[in-house]
């Protein structure tokens, strides 16, 4: 079984693109914060949410800074950069994406602590037929 669970927040909004089958894909970016103080680090995951939810309403509420749980399966895509060295990325095939905290830093002033979002989430559950086939 590969399963991944995340939590973090968007590092960019999403971006709704069609893939050459006609597919829609909704991809965006989630940063994950682990450890604290010295020992604090970053993990970023491109995420790709395939077929008819990703044209939904849920990409007017991925925007930077928002906080989302992810749910879906992990893939290492690897590369060479442009200094000849070997780069890679952490993508997530998303089954479930969820908002949750309060507005984003930028929309309240940049305190975590202010208001918590008082409408429901829209959310993105994960069913087999979504998906014609995996992009990679």
């Amino acid at each position: 079984m590969n399963k991944l669970i995340i939590t973090g927040r968007l590092t960019r909004d999403a971006e709704l693109r069609y893939i050459p089958n006609g597919t829609p894909v909704l991809s965006f970016s989630v940063a994950n914060n682990t450890g604290f103080g010295d020992n604090e680090k970053t993990q970023f995951f491109d995420c790709s949410l395939f077929g008819k939810r990703a044209e939904g309403k849920l990409k007017e509420f991925m925007k930077k800074g928002k906080q989302v749980l992810v749910e879906g399966e992990v893939s290492i895509k690897t590369y060479k950069k442009q200094d000849g060295s070997n780069g890679a990325s952490l993508n997530v095939m998303v089954g479930n994406v969820e908002l949750i905290g309060g507005n984003s830093p930028a929309e309240s002033g940049g305190d975590y602590a202010q208001s918590p979002q008082t409408a429901p989430s829209p959310k993105a559950e994960w069913a087999n037929d979504d998906f014609d086939e995996a992009p990679w």
